[in-house]
């Protein structure tokens, strides 16, 4: 297990690399001068100099692949153009609202998925399995710059009992959260219910009927258990969607995250700032595999890994 941890970890740090690579090469590939984007063509030659100046963009290539290296190792991320702040700050000041934001949109994904997917499995072909066919392909098929509207309208403007925007109400993460965290029960109901089913027909489910085990703790205890060791993996690897899926979703109720901060980045012409949004959703995504590949490799005893 150690070594399978080891070569985990090993194999991260070309993905990694790559990714900083990739992130750097981000103002390179964008057409025309990144300089005269920012300050329009009507700017003059010596603001447009300094600017260059400023953003390291007059030395070689080589040297600022180097120097951006060198300064992500030391944590900088260097400096906002238009909030005149470090990077690094305005990120750390974002990341938390989208992480929580994530964390509650699977929460909610799990809270609808689990009982959905269940009852679809124990009861199948019925009336219940059927509902829950036609949610996982509503779900899918939303999208989520439709849904985050029409659930302002309906909770926010028709019945007027959720904000509409901003996280300073304790009930503002509601309705963002089950604009994400529909489609990702969609997905996940259809998997605990595929899952279930096939646990169910395993040779020990038998053993375990034939002891007096009753249905309830038969399904729960036992066959649910193995059936959720794929979701592990889904979940992982659906955070880091949730994170960059969350970008419209924060636009659409104004919520204060990183992806809201990428668009205004964006918007703004904010290029070092675009790098660092970019840079930190991407780090995030590897992160949590890695993690999920960890969890996985506990939770199932099945997996042999070799020396």
């Amino acid at each position: 297990m150690k070594r399978y941890l080891l070569r985990r970890f090993l194999l991260t740090i070309p993905v990694i690399f790559g990714t900083v690579t990739l992130v750097f090469s981000l103002i390179h590939w964008i057409p025309g001068d990144p300089v005269e984007v920012m300050l329009g063509e009507g700017a003059r030659s010596g603001d447009r100099e300094e600017l260059r100046h400023l953003l390291g963009l007059d030395r070689p290539l080589g040297i600022q692949y180097v120097e951006y290296l060198g300064n992500l190792v030391r944590g900088n991320l260097g400096d906002s153009i238009h909030f005149r702040q470090p990077v690094k700050s305005l990120i750390i000041e974002r990341y938390p609202a989208t992480v929580k934001l994530a964390l509650c949109s699977m929460l909610v994904a799990l809270l609808i998925a689990i009982p959905t997917g269940v009852l679809a499995a124990w009861r199948k072909g019925s009336a219940a399995d059927h509902f829950s066919t036609a949610f996982a392909l509503a779900g899918v098929s939303i999208p989520n710059f439709w849904l985050g509207p029409l659930l302002i309208l309906l909770f926010s403007i028709h019945w007027n009992l959720l904000p509409v925007s901003g996280m300073e109400d304790a009930g503002a993460i509601i309705l963002p959260a089950l604009t994400l965290g529909t489609a990702l029960a969609a997905l996940l109901t259809r998997m605990i219910r595929v899952g279930l089913l096939e646990e169910l027909g395993q040779n020990y489910i038998a053993v375990v009927r034939a002891k007096g085990v009753s249905s309830v703790n038969l399904l729960w205890k036992h066959a649910l258990t193995n059936a959720l060791i794929p979701v592990i993996t889904i979940l992982g690897l659906q955070f880091g969607v949730l994170l960059t899926g969350a970008i419209i979703t924060e636009i659409v109720f104004a919520w204060p995250g990183l992806g809201r901060l990428l668009i205004q980045a964006i918007h703004l012409r904010d290029y070092p700032l675009l790098q660092g949004c970019v840079l930190a959703i991407s780090l995030t995504y590897i992160g949590v595999n890695l993690l999920t590949d960890i969890a996985y490799g506990y939770l199932d005893p099945r997996i042999k890994y070799t020396e």
